[in-house]
């Protein structure tokens, strides 16, 4: 059985708290330590480590005060030099090279971002089978099978950003921006009819863009295409 505690979920901070049996992994920890840490209950001693994407601050902001409070770091070696991370709580971590923390075993993947050497991640573990972590890329070159979970960035429609720049609301360069670097809702799309859905029980929608997504429309839509349930976190 999986837990996925949604601390931040958008570009004011990202971080995902998730358990299987009595171990714990961060995702991500780009809100004040302080808030991870109450989402903890202040307890460090179960968790195996945080993964970190990539440097942005909305995903790593807490990374030195939690290795200061005993928390292992877990990113590519772009990752943490942009974030100005090392010491012996730091560690560097590669594409297609699978590594254990505790029970949880995850692979690496690279993704596409305006960022020094951004991730994703599938993570394994023997009390929820195979999750898929993906966000702040605009495209997956990878298939994957047998998949339990599914967390996946969609954070804009391409019709509603396009309908924002039309009214003045978005400024076009940033629309130009979110193309080459956040997954649209017609990409998400586009990567869950490539890939093997057959085992899946949840879909996970992150990092929705405050205006340029529609919650209740982004999580009917993927529900309609892919017939599994689906929620926006």
């Amino acid at each position: 059985m999986i837990d996925v505690k949604v601390l931040g979920s958008s570009s004011s901070g990202n971080c995902y708290i998730l358990t299987a049996e009595k171990e714990v992994l961060l995702l991500e920890c780009g809100i004040h330590a302080k808030k991870i840490m109450h989402g903890l209950n202040f307890n460090v001693s179960n968790v195996a480590g945080c993964l970190i994407t990539h440097e942005h601050k909305d995903h790593s902001l807490s990374a030195r005060d939690l290795t200061r409070s005993g928390i292992d770091i877990y990113a590519s070696q772009g990752t943490l030099q942009a974030i100005g991370l090392d010491g012996h709580r730091s560690h560097v971590i590669k594409a297609k090279e699978h590594f254990e923390l505790g029970g949880f075993t995850i692979l690496p993947f690279e993704t596409q971002h305006d960022a020094a050497e951004p991730l994703g991640f599938l993570v394994y573990h023997p009390a929820f089978g195979k999750l898929l972590f993906a966000t702040d890329t605009y495209y997956i070159q990878y298939k994957f099978q047998e998949l339990k979970y599914i967390m996946v960035e969609c954070n804009y429609s391409t019709e509603i950003a396009d309908g924002n720049v039309a009214a003045g609301i978005l400024n076009p360069a940033l629309r130009r921006r979110l193309q080459r670097s956040h997954f649209s809702l017609e990409n998400v799309k586009r990567f869950l009819q490539a890939n093997d859905l057959s085992q899946v029980e949840k879909i996970m929608l992150m990092h929705l863009s405050s205006g340029n997504s529609d919650a209740v429309r982004f999580k009917n839509e993927i529900e309609k295409l892919t017939g599994i349930p689906t929620v926006v976190c």
